[in-house]
């Protein structure tokens, strides 16, 4: 039995998942999450064989809670199923752990072959994902990634600034000083060149951090 995790933040997307994925014998839903620390938390306490998870979620990016996740699991797999079909989304995924990336335009037939897949033990890749991969690949050109040179509490900070937050509220959630937080968002606005929260959500967005929903 395959024991898997839903994690995306859409409760539509997680309940037709469930119902698709639970008319399989050998799958058993064991839990959902529906942001980046109720992830964690809840694959730290069920240990399940996969974490089917969402990139763009409120409280924790994804490519973050890959990494994280990776620590967490003592044998299970991440796989991706994102809205996004980018390389620029795609690399950092696996990189960080993914042993899979399918985009939701994916039909149900691959999203069970890459269930299976990567709890096996093999890397697997969706149609599209390998496409983009395959073309970056033609284009070997190395552009400067900014979001890679921000560390992951600066990437926390930047998502909650752009999902609305305070630095009271931010200081709050991550429980951090309101100085601590003020000096990250200090960093990352000189980092990213960017002064203003409108920018700073305009480049989560575009970033995959929040949707522009």
């Amino acid at each position: 039995m395959i024991r898997v995790l839903l994690c995306d933040d859409h409760p539509i997307v997680r309940e037709g998942l469930q119902v698709l994925l639970q008319r399989e014998p050998d799958l058993l839903i064991v839990g959902e999450a529906s942001d980046g620390h109720e992830v964690l938390d809840k694959a730290a306490a069920l240990q399940p064989d996969l974490v089917l998870l969402d990139l763009s979620m409120p409280r924790g990016n994804g490519v973050d809670a890959i990494s994280r996740l990776r620590k967490l699991l003592r044998s299970g797999k991440v796989l991706v199923l994102s809205m996004h079909a980018a390389p620029e989304y795609v690399r950092p995924a696996l990189q960080a752990g993914a042993a899979g990336y399918l985009v939701k335009g994916s039909g149900l037939t691959e999203l069970l072959q890459a269930i299976r897949a990567v709890v096996a033990g093999r890397q697997y890749l969706g149609r599209e994902a390998a496409a983009l991969l395959e073309n970056d690949a033609l284009t070997p050109t190395v552009q400067s990634d900014d979001l890679q040179r921000l560390t992951p509490r600066e990437r926390e900070v930047l998502q909650l600034i752009a999902e609305g937050h305070t630095n009271r509220e931010i200081a709050a959630l991550l429980q951090l000083s309101a100085k601590t937080v003020d000096t990250h968002r200090t960093s990352l606005m000189r980092k990213l060149d960017l002064h203003d929260v409108q920018g700073l959500t305009r480049f989560a967005v575009r970033r995959g951090l929040i949707t522009s929903e």
